[in-house]
């Protein structure tokens, strides 16, 4: 009987679930909505938003530094090997830098970037919407999406795809150091290879991508701040829902922004071939 009726119960609590999750769908469109609305009607003062951007982008810069020399260090030691048995080894600087600012200097910065500043972006909202701050604000006659989400907004919108550019600046330095000093591959033709293979269209490609990366880290990491549950707990969660979300957001746009890319690139490639 316990599992007849189980069996029975199945429909109703299925469509709890998705009821459930169309809710919660409904509740982040909505939010973006009215971050949309206040980005584009006022925009907030500069009291507010420059702590925001020096929160996010200088202090992340010492992290971010660090992660691309060792990305660039890191993809020497593995791609040498390789190529010296194919007596290909001057090409590592086409293959390191290609690498680099096509794709894993733009997401692995961002994945970076997700754990250090969407978690403490979402910490801080949910110990504000725990302590009722937020509620303050509102009595006060403040929006608080407007005082406390377009400023998250707008630093990592605008500051991440400069710091993935520091990523890539710093990877190739630390590639070419640890290939040239200590691999011993000549100088000369590690730069002129990187300068034949990586072009500014590979470079912009990694950029374009990171505005959508650091977008979707603060749209995300704010909502799950504002939507917190009640308790240490739920600020705790929170974090841990901003990070794993943003980091899945980064992956599923990375890989949407990769084949739309490649399929301008080809069509772009292919009316100069017709051109000429």
């Amino acid at each position: 009987m316990g599992f007849i009726q189980s069996l029975r119960s199945f429909p109703e609590r299925l469509g709890g679930v998705v009821m459930d999750k169309v809710c919660r769908i409904g509740e982040f469109g909505y939010f973006i909505a009215q971050m949309i609305r206040w980005l584009t009607t006022r925009l907030p003062c500069k009291g507010t938003i420059l702590p925001c951007f020096y929160q996010i982008g200088v202090q992340s810069l010492p992290v971010v530094a660090l992660t691309g020399t060792f990305i660039g260090m890191v993809l020497a030691v593995q791609s040498y090997t390789q190529l010296k048995s194919l007596g290909m080894e001057t090409r590592m600087g086409a293959l390191i830098n290609m690498s680099l600012v096509r794709e894993l200097g733009p997401v692995l910065a961002a994945t970076m970037l997700a754990g250090r500043i969407g978690s403490s972006m979402a910490a801080e909202l949910g110990t504000m919407r725990v302590t009722e701050q937020i509620d303050a604000l509102t009595c006060m006659g403040t929006n608080p999406i407007h005082y406390l989400v377009v400023p998250r907004f707008l630093g990592c919108l605008l500051l991440i795809p400069i710091l993935a550019l520091m990523a890539d600046f710093m990877g190739i330095v630390g590639g070419a150091f640890y290939s040239v000093y200590l691999l011993g591959i000549d100088s000369h033709f590690y730069i002129s290879n990187s300068q034949s293979f990586v072009g500014l269209y590979d470079i912009s490609s990694g950029i374009f991508k990171s505005f959508f990366f650091g977008g979707a880290i603060g749209v995300i990491s704010c909502y799950r701040g504002f939507n917190c549950r009640a308790g240490a707990e739920g600020v705790g969660r929170a974090a841990t829902e901003a990070f794993v979300n943003s980091f899945v957001a980064i992956l599923l746009l990375d890989l949407l922004m990769g084949i739309f890319l490649e399929a301008l690139y080809s069509m772009i490639w292919a009316g100069s071939s017709k051109l000429f």
